[in-house]
């Protein structure tokens, strides 16, 4: 995935964001629950242009606490993406860990629950150029704040977890790396 380019707009940001839900998360079906909330307009995206890692937390503090107090039907979940804060996955990866006690700290566990992406994702244990890894690649470093709720009756409806890891990864093995950055760029 390219890295971001600092220069871009809030806009032109959450339009990339919107083409990669469109065509990765939904169009490979990566995630089969998607498409019924985003169709909805039930998926907020937010771009943080926080300077630094406390202002980062400021903002994921605010989108979880909204999320918390707004009802499903308005937003159901939310992609708070920063798109120059984490260029190292390693570093974003790490951060993970922070986000945790923040969920803790507001009593929020098994109410929220995030899911990290970022352009240079890597799964412990698979080479950092490892097609699969792609199933949480994004275009930025960006935390999918999910309520537990949703997913539970996503789940209860649908294929299990390890059943869509399954696919997803036959899916993107078959694509491979050249397929994926085609099937990307595609409008």
């Amino acid at each position: 995935m390219d890295t971001a380019n600092t220069t871009e707009t809030d806009d032109q940001i959450v339009a990339r964001m919107r083409h990669w839900i469109e065509r990765a998360v939904i169009g490979l079906n990566l995630c089969p629950f998607a498409k019924a909330v985003y169709v909805k307009d039930q998926v907020r995206i937010v771009v943080s242009r926080a300077r630094h890692l406390d202002g980062f937390l400021d903002d994921l503090d605010r989108e979880l606490l909204l999320l918390r107090d707004t009802s499903a039907e308005d937003v159901d979940t939310t992609l708070l993406v920063h798109p120059t804060l984490f260029p190292d996955f390693f570093v974003f990866n790490d951060f993970l860990g922070v986000v945790d006690e923040v969920l803790d700290e507001h009593e929020l566990e098994g109410v929220l629950q995030v899911a990290p992406f970022h352009p240079r994702f890597q799964f412990e244990g698979v080479e950092a150029d490892d097609i699969t890894n792609a199933s949480n690649w994004a275009p930025y470093p960006t935390l999918h704040l999910l309520r537990e709720a949703s997913i539970d009756r996503a789940v209860a409806s649908g294929d299990d977890a390890d059943t869509i890891v399954a696919r997803n990864e036959a899916t993107l093995r078959q694509l491979g790396v050249d397929g994926w950055q085609a099937w990307m760029k595609t409008a």
